[in-house]
Protein backbone atom coordinates (compact mmCIF):
# COMPACT_ATOMS: atom_id res chain seq x y z
CA UNK A 1 0.00 0.00 0.00
CA UNK A 2 1.74 3.25 -0.57
CA UNK A 3 1.60 6.10 2.12
CA UNK A 4 -1.09 7.70 3.17
CA UNK A 5 -0.76 11.80 3.54
CA UNK A 6 1.08 13.01 6.39
CA UNK A 7 -0.50 13.47 9.80
CA UNK A 8 -1.14 16.66 11.09
CA UNK A 9 0.35 17.17 14.01
CA UNK A 10 -1.76 19.73 15.12
CA UNK A 11 -5.48 19.88 14.35
CA UNK A 12 -8.30 22.17 15.41
CA UNK A 13 -12.17 20.86 14.64
CA UNK A 14 -14.06 23.90 14.09
CA UNK A 15 -17.64 22.63 14.14
CA UNK A 16 -19.05 19.75 16.40
CA UNK A 17 -22.26 19.83 18.51
CA UNK A 18 -23.33 18.31 21.88
CA UNK A 19 -27.52 17.55 22.95
CA UNK A 20 -28.74 16.25 26.27
CA UNK A 21 -32.52 15.65 25.44
CA UNK A 22 -33.58 15.44 29.31
CA UNK A 23 -32.50 19.04 28.67
CA UNK A 24 -34.67 19.88 25.59
CA UNK A 25 -36.14 18.01 22.68
CA UNK A 26 -34.04 18.27 19.16
CA UNK A 27 -36.74 18.41 16.81
CA UNK A 28 -35.05 18.45 13.83
CA UNK A 29 -34.39 15.07 14.54
CA UNK A 30 -37.02 13.22 13.11
CA UNK A 31 -37.64 9.79 11.08
CA UNK A 32 -35.31 6.63 10.32
CA UNK A 33 -32.65 8.61 8.83
CA UNK A 34 -31.66 10.15 11.77
CA UNK A 35 -33.01 7.59 14.35
CA UNK A 36 -29.30 6.64 14.96
CA UNK A 37 -28.22 9.79 16.89
CA UNK A 38 -31.60 10.33 18.75
CA UNK A 39 -30.14 10.31 21.67
CA UNK A 40 -27.40 12.57 24.27
CA UNK A 41 -23.75 13.25 22.90
CA UNK A 42 -21.92 14.81 25.58
CA UNK A 43 -17.86 16.01 25.47
CA UNK A 44 -17.22 12.81 27.39
CA UNK A 45 -18.38 10.68 24.35
CA UNK A 46 -16.72 13.16 21.65
CA UNK A 47 -12.83 13.33 24.03
CA UNK A 48 -11.72 9.64 23.05
CA UNK A 49 -12.30 9.70 19.45
CA UNK A 50 -10.93 13.99 19.12
CA UNK A 51 -7.98 13.14 21.32
CA UNK A 52 -7.12 9.89 18.83
CA UNK A 53 -7.27 12.27 16.41
CA UNK A 54 -4.77 14.32 17.47
CA UNK A 55 -7.65 17.36 18.15
CA UNK A 56 -6.59 20.04 20.77
CA UNK A 57 -9.00 22.26 20.12
CA UNK A 58 -12.71 22.73 18.95
CA UNK A 59 -15.38 25.01 18.30
CA UNK A 60 -18.85 24.12 19.97
CA UNK A 61 -21.89 24.88 16.97
CA UNK A 62 -25.55 25.58 18.26
CA UNK A 63 -28.31 23.57 17.18
CA UNK A 64 -31.51 24.96 18.31
CA UNK A 65 -33.17 28.34 18.04
CA UNK A 66 -33.21 28.38 21.90
CA UNK A 67 -31.74 31.29 23.60
CA UNK A 68 -31.02 28.89 26.65
CA UNK A 69 -28.59 26.96 25.10
CA UNK A 70 -25.60 29.15 24.37
CA UNK A 71 -25.44 30.08 27.97
CA UNK A 72 -25.22 26.73 28.37
CA UNK A 73 -22.44 25.74 25.73
CA UNK A 74 -20.88 29.40 26.94
CA UNK A 75 -20.66 27.22 30.60
CA UNK A 76 -19.17 23.93 29.13
CA UNK A 77 -16.55 26.02 27.17
CA UNK A 78 -15.41 27.24 30.73
CA UNK A 79 -15.21 23.91 32.00
CA UNK A 80 -13.78 22.37 28.92
CA UNK A 81 -10.06 21.82 28.16
CA UNK A 82 -11.06 21.00 24.54
CA UNK A 83 -13.86 23.35 23.78
CA UNK A 84 -12.12 26.81 22.35
CA UNK A 85 -14.92 28.39 21.01
CA UNK A 86 -18.58 28.69 20.70
CA UNK A 87 -20.52 29.57 17.66
CA UNK A 88 -24.32 30.58 19.43
CA UNK A 89 -27.40 31.74 18.75
CA UNK A 90 -29.40 34.87 19.50
CA UNK A 91 -32.48 36.47 17.50
CA UNK A 92 -30.91 38.45 15.47
CA UNK A 93 -34.43 40.38 14.00
CA UNK A 94 -34.87 41.65 17.90
CA UNK A 95 -33.86 45.49 17.77
CA UNK A 96 -32.03 44.83 21.21
CA UNK A 97 -29.78 42.12 19.73
CA UNK A 98 -26.41 44.36 19.88
CA UNK A 99 -27.08 44.40 23.84
CA UNK A 100 -28.18 40.79 23.80
CA UNK A 101 -24.59 40.09 22.17
CA UNK A 102 -23.12 42.05 25.09
CA UNK A 103 -24.80 40.20 28.06
CA UNK A 104 -23.55 36.97 26.53
CA UNK A 105 -20.06 38.37 26.95
CA UNK A 106 -20.27 39.11 30.55
CA UNK A 107 -21.62 35.55 31.20
CA UNK A 108 -19.52 32.77 32.55
CA UNK A 109 -17.77 31.44 29.83
CA UNK A 110 -18.34 34.35 27.72
CA UNK A 111 -14.88 35.34 26.60
CA UNK A 112 -15.29 31.83 24.27
CA UNK A 113 -18.30 33.46 22.29
CA UNK A 114 -16.63 33.39 18.83
CA UNK A 115 -19.40 33.63 16.62
CA UNK A 116 -23.52 33.27 15.66
CA UNK A 117 -25.42 31.17 13.87
CA UNK A 118 -29.36 31.05 13.01
CA UNK A 119 -30.64 27.76 10.60
CA UNK A 120 -31.03 29.49 8.12
CA UNK A 121 -31.60 26.44 5.69
CA UNK A 122 -34.94 26.27 7.64
CA UNK A 123 -36.05 29.44 6.55
CA UNK A 124 -38.84 29.58 3.56
CA UNK A 125 -37.30 33.22 2.13
CA UNK A 126 -34.81 32.21 0.43
CA UNK A 127 -33.84 35.97 0.60
CA UNK A 128 -34.07 36.15 4.66
CA UNK A 129 -30.49 37.13 5.00
CA UNK A 130 -31.33 40.53 3.17
CA UNK A 131 -34.36 41.20 5.44
CA UNK A 132 -33.93 45.08 7.22
CA UNK A 133 -34.14 43.44 10.90
CA UNK A 134 -31.14 40.51 9.65
CA UNK A 135 -29.29 43.10 8.03
CA UNK A 136 -29.41 45.32 11.40
CA UNK A 137 -28.26 42.24 13.25
CA UNK A 138 -25.52 40.67 11.46
CA UNK A 139 -23.84 44.67 11.71
CA UNK A 140 -24.07 44.32 15.46
CA UNK A 141 -22.19 40.51 14.75
CA UNK A 142 -19.86 42.57 13.27
CA UNK A 143 -20.01 45.35 15.44
CA UNK A 144 -19.12 43.30 18.50
CA UNK A 145 -16.35 41.44 16.84
CA UNK A 146 -17.59 37.94 16.38
CA UNK A 147 -17.92 36.31 12.70
CA UNK A 148 -21.36 34.56 11.42
CA UNK A 149 -21.75 31.21 10.15
CA UNK A 150 -23.72 30.17 7.27
CA UNK A 151 -26.08 27.35 7.48
CA UNK A 152 -27.68 27.15 4.57
CA UNK A 153 -28.97 25.39 1.38
CA UNK A 154 -27.69 26.03 -2.15
CA UNK A 155 -30.32 28.03 -3.47
CA UNK A 156 -29.31 30.11 -0.28
CA UNK A 157 -26.18 31.33 -1.71
CA UNK A 158 -26.81 34.25 -3.98
CA UNK A 159 -28.43 35.93 -0.80
CA UNK A 160 -25.40 34.97 1.12
CA UNK A 161 -23.11 36.55 -1.58
CA UNK A 162 -25.70 39.62 -0.88
CA UNK A 163 -25.05 39.75 2.81
CA UNK A 164 -21.30 39.45 2.58
CA UNK A 165 -21.47 42.47 -0.07
CA UNK A 166 -23.55 44.54 2.09
CA UNK A 167 -20.95 43.64 5.58
CA UNK A 168 -17.26 43.99 4.31
CA UNK A 169 -16.45 44.39 8.20
CA UNK A 170 -18.17 40.84 8.96
CA UNK A 171 -16.25 37.25 8.48
CA UNK A 172 -19.25 34.70 7.17
CA UNK A 173 -18.25 31.22 7.61
CA UNK A 174 -20.10 28.70 5.38
CA UNK A 175 -20.72 25.79 6.64
CA UNK A 176 -20.81 22.20 5.45
CA UNK A 177 -19.48 24.18 1.74
CA UNK A 178 -23.28 25.30 1.81
CA UNK A 179 -24.64 21.31 1.44
CA UNK A 180 -23.79 20.76 -2.19
CA UNK A 181 -25.66 17.52 -3.66
CA UNK A 182 -22.89 15.02 -3.47
CA UNK A 183 -25.53 11.80 -3.66
CA UNK A 184 -26.53 12.98 -7.20
CA UNK A 185 -23.16 13.82 -8.04
CA UNK A 186 -23.95 17.11 -9.71
CA UNK A 187 -22.03 20.11 -9.17
CA UNK A 188 -24.16 23.15 -10.83
CA UNK A 189 -25.41 25.84 -9.75
CA UNK A 190 -23.58 24.39 -6.72
CA UNK A 191 -19.88 25.36 -7.87
CA UNK A 192 -21.02 29.28 -9.31
CA UNK A 193 -22.66 29.89 -6.13
CA UNK A 194 -19.69 29.25 -3.97
CA UNK A 195 -17.19 30.47 -6.14
CA UNK A 196 -19.51 33.73 -6.47
CA UNK A 197 -18.75 33.68 -1.92
CA UNK A 198 -15.61 32.89 -2.30
CA UNK A 199 -14.68 35.64 -4.58
CA UNK A 200 -15.26 38.20 -1.62
CA UNK A 201 -12.26 38.64 0.88
CA UNK A 202 -14.80 38.27 4.11
CA UNK A 203 -15.65 34.66 3.93
CA UNK A 204 -14.39 31.39 4.70
CA UNK A 205 -15.87 27.90 4.54
CA UNK A 206 -15.61 24.93 6.60
CA UNK A 207 -14.59 21.47 5.07
CA UNK A 208 -17.65 19.49 7.06
CA UNK A 209 -20.26 18.04 6.61
CA UNK A 210 -19.60 16.11 3.13
CA UNK A 211 -20.33 12.60 4.30
CA UNK A 212 -23.75 13.08 5.40
CA UNK A 213 -24.50 15.19 1.83
CA UNK A 214 -23.09 11.81 -0.16
CA UNK A 215 -24.87 8.29 0.05
CA UNK A 216 -24.36 7.89 4.03
CA UNK A 217 -24.17 3.90 2.92
CA UNK A 218 -21.74 3.48 0.27
CA UNK A 219 -19.87 7.01 0.10
CA UNK A 220 -16.32 6.87 -1.26
CA UNK A 221 -13.63 10.04 -0.74
CA UNK A 222 -13.47 9.94 -4.68
CA UNK A 223 -17.59 10.82 -4.38
CA UNK A 224 -16.20 13.55 -2.08
CA UNK A 225 -13.38 14.91 -4.33
CA UNK A 226 -15.18 17.41 -6.89
CA UNK A 227 -17.10 19.10 -4.05
CA UNK A 228 -13.35 19.26 -1.84
CA UNK A 229 -11.24 20.42 -4.79
CA UNK A 230 -13.93 22.79 -6.10
CA UNK A 231 -13.82 24.29 -2.72
CA UNK A 232 -9.76 24.52 -2.68
CA UNK A 233 -9.57 26.62 -5.63
CA UNK A 234 -12.26 28.91 -4.68
CA UNK A 235 -11.52 30.01 -1.12
CA UNK A 236 -7.37 28.00 -0.94
CA UNK A 237 -6.14 25.81 2.25
CA UNK A 238 -6.11 29.74 4.32
CA UNK A 239 -9.25 30.36 4.11
CA UNK A 240 -10.78 26.88 4.51
CA UNK A 241 -11.18 24.89 8.12
CA UNK A 242 -11.68 21.44 9.08
CA UNK A 243 -14.71 20.58 10.91
CA UNK A 244 -15.93 17.23 11.79
CA UNK A 245 -19.64 17.75 12.10
CA UNK A 246 -20.00 15.19 15.30
CA UNK A 247 -22.14 13.54 16.13
CA UNK A 248 -24.31 14.11 12.69
CA UNK A 249 -21.29 12.56 10.90
CA UNK A 250 -21.81 9.51 12.42
CA UNK A 251 -24.63 8.76 10.37
CA UNK A 252 -21.99 8.22 7.67
CA UNK A 253 -18.71 7.39 9.38
CA UNK A 254 -16.65 7.65 12.52
CA UNK A 255 -14.59 10.21 13.53
CA UNK A 256 -11.23 9.20 12.74
CA UNK A 257 -12.84 8.24 9.13
CA UNK A 258 -14.19 11.80 8.75
CA UNK A 259 -10.70 12.80 9.36
CA UNK A 260 -9.15 10.54 7.97
CA UNK A 261 -11.31 11.14 4.60
CA UNK A 262 -10.10 14.85 5.26
CA UNK A 263 -6.66 14.04 5.16
CA UNK A 264 -7.16 12.23 1.80
CA UNK A 265 -8.76 14.96 0.10
CA UNK A 266 -5.92 17.51 0.94
CA UNK A 267 -2.85 14.85 0.52
CA UNK A 268 -1.51 17.37 -2.60
CA UNK A 269 -1.38 20.19 -0.19
CA UNK A 270 2.14 21.09 1.39
CA UNK A 271 2.84 21.25 5.15
CA UNK A 272 2.29 24.67 5.61
CA UNK A 273 -1.27 24.29 3.63
CA UNK A 274 -2.65 21.60 5.45
CA UNK A 275 -1.52 23.14 8.80
CA UNK A 276 -3.74 26.31 7.34
CA UNK A 277 -6.78 23.92 6.86
CA UNK A 278 -6.35 21.58 9.84
CA UNK A 279 -5.95 24.38 12.24
CA UNK A 280 -4.37 27.86 10.91
CA UNK A 281 -7.53 29.18 9.42
CA UNK A 282 -9.59 28.35 12.76
CA UNK A 283 -7.66 29.89 15.24
CA UNK A 284 -7.34 33.31 13.29
CA UNK A 285 -10.91 33.14 12.27
CA UNK A 286 -12.49 32.54 15.69
CA UNK A 287 -9.38 34.02 17.09
CA UNK A 288 -9.24 31.25 19.25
Amino acid sequence: MPPGPAVTPHLVDSHHHVWDLSVRDQEWITGDALAPIRRDFSLADLLPDARAAGVTATVLVQTVTVAEETPEFLALAADSDLVAGVVGWTDLTRPDAADVLAELRQLPGGQHLVGIRHQVQGEPDPQWLLRPDVRRGLAAVGAAGLVYDLVVLPHQLPACVKAAQEHPELTFVLDHLGKPPIASGALEPWAAAVRALADLPNTVCKLSGLVTEADPKAWTVDDLRPYADTVLDAFGPDRLMFGSDWPVCTLAATYGEVVEAARQLTASLSDSERAALFAGTATRVYRL
